[in-house]
């Protein structure tokens, strides 16, 4: 269902900076990054919108901050 590639894309996208930063190190090596198992439209785009989301978060927190002072 597309629901759940969808959920699963955005789950595989928050967890994949601490993935990446395993994979640096040498770790984790049976958990990979991007799941290619799960390969289409909307698993990509809840993949984009999970490993996006701290970048997201933290460009609206200083948005936020600006427009109180």
């Amino acid at each position: 269902m597309w629901w759940q590639d969808l959920l699963w894309g955005v789950w595989n996208g928050i967890t994949a900076w601490v993935v990446l930063v395993a994979h640096v190190f040498g770790a984790w090596d049976r958990f990979p990054v991007y799941d290619v198992e799960r390969l289409g439209n909307w698993y990509d785009l809840g993949f984009l919108l999970g490993a996006g989301s701290p970048v997201l978060g933290t460009l609206g927190g200083k948005r936020a901050a600006r427009s109180r002072s």
